[in-house]
């Protein structure tokens, strides 16, 4: 499972393209959106790196939660 922390995502629209991105890398994931938190948990068999480059893609760059910000 991944955790990501998602700031652009802020609303319920917001949620759903950040759903949509995931799943349009693994159609078979299973994601929770908290857009107040603006965190994103996904349970997929798709790579870390596939997933945040989708949601860059859509306009919502993602960073994991539990790495440290880049400085």
């Amino acid at each position: 499972m991944f955790q990501f922390t998602v700031p652009g995502m802020t609303c319920g629209g917001c949620a759903r393209r950040v759903t949509n991105a995931i799943l349009s890398v693994d159609p078979e994931a299973q994601v929770i959106t908290d857009p107040p938190a603006r965190d994103v948990k996904v349970t997929t068999r798709a790579d870390e790196q596939a997933l945040v480059a989708a949601l860059a893609e859509a306009g919502y760059p993602a960073q994991r939660k539990d790495q440290p910000a880049a400085a």
